[in-house]
């Protein structure tokens, strides 16, 4: 291992390549959806983090450039988050961007500064790119699934829409009453994760201070304000998205 935690060689090259193909070929010959997504994400995985371990070291030298990365994962989330979005409800990318720009910004950026304003989080470059990382990461996902989800249901729904337009509801609210009851489809994966920490999972943070040489008790305490952080940060997005979406509805 040479004090790595990971051996870097040919067998870990050969093993992933390994797992990337064996995960598009049962997506592919399971028909759950073509194998090239599954190959894709393989392949984009690979070049970002490499792209990312070269220029972290620069980053992570200075304020600035720290600020610039956590913006550009900021801009890149919500650019995927309107993919999947606009998807669902038959929409252009560039229109849909506002909506889940403003919903993960609504949920990360007071989450955020209240724990680096409390110092509970502390103000280094090499702690606040993982955090927000994490932060945008959930918000991103919390959203993506609130407006597919809203934007299913006012598609599928359509007559009811109609109708409660018909008995005089305006259109915003005629789209609340159709999309706000599936909202919290949104926040169940970050509330089973919540549930079941040490239990069934050990997620990210609380492995990766324990492989960086943290004590158990400092994982733990990390882990859980990870968690009850992200618990905030995607009920404010999930609450804007639907808002947003019933308001363009």
């Amino acid at each position: 291992m040479n004090g790595q935690n990971i051996a870097v060689g040919w067998p870990l090259a050969c093993v992933l390549l390994l797992l990337a193909c064996a995960g598009a070929l049962v997506v592919w010959l399971g028909r759950i959806d073509g194998w090239r997504p599954t190959a894709t994400a393989a392949v984009r995985a690979v070049v970002q983090l490499a792209a990312v371990s070269l220029l972290i070291t620069a980053v992570l030298a200075s304020g600035w450039l720290t600020a610039g990365f956590v913006l550009l994962m900021y801009g890149i989330a919500a650019v995927t988050s309107a993919g999947r979005i606009a998807k669902a409800g038959a929409l252009g990318r560039l229109r849909t961007v506002p909506v889940p720009a403003l919903s993960i910004a609504a949920g990360v950026a007071p989450v955020l500064a209240l724990l680096l304003g409390t110092r509970v989080v502390q103000a280094q470059p090499v702690v606040i790119i993982p955090i927000a990382g994490i932060f945008i990461g959930g918000a991103m996902m919390a959203t993506s699934l609130a407006g597919r989800r809203a934007y299913d249901e006012l598609r599928t729904r359509r007559g009811e829409y109609e109708a409660a337009l018909a008995l005089g509801l305006l259109p915003r609210d005629a789209a609340l009453l159709i999309s706000r009851p599936t909202a919290d489809q949104a926040l169940v994966p970050v509330l089973d994760q919540t549930r079941t920490v040490g239990l069934v999972t050990l997620p990210g943070a609380f492995v990766g201070v324990l492989l960086g040489g943290g004590d158990p008790i400092q994982a733990g305490v990390t882990q859980l304000v990870v968690l009850i952080s992200l618990l905030a940060i995607e009920a404010a997005a999930v609450l804007v998205t639907v808002e947003l979406v019933a308001r363009r509805a």
